[in-house]
């Protein structure tokens, strides 16, 4: 067995922290920058949009209704995503700031 000290201890957990922090900023920045707008929405999208053209040619309002839901639904989905990115970036300060907090209490 080896000998840990509490100095020890305490840069070890402080290391894990940073790790910890590291990863939930890189997934709160891969989450805003590529899961916000993928590919999927815009194609939703797309074809709500010519859905509604058609609906609004044939004077269908049930069916524009319809499509200003889906719309509605998806700006909601895409407004979720922003805030779980913006969130796992807080979480990643915040782990930073507790590994600091760590260290600077060693003497």
């Amino acid at each position: 067995m080896f000998a840990l000290t509490a100095n020890d201890f305490i840069l070890t957990l402080a290391g894990v922290i940073v790790v910890l922090g590291v990863i939930a900023f890189v997934i709160g920045l891969f989450t805003l920058a590529f899961k916000v707008n993928s590919g999927e929405f815009n194609e939703i999208t797309a074809s709500s949009a010519k859905l509604a053209e058609k609906g609004l040619t044939d004077d269908v309002s049930a069916l524009v209704n319809g499509i200003s839901e889906v719309l509605k639904s998806i700006t909601e989905m895409t407004k979720t995503k922003v805030g779980v990115g913006i969130f796992m970036i807080i979480v990643s300060f915040i782990l930073f700031v507790v590994a600091y907090y760590l260290v600077s209490r060693i003497i």
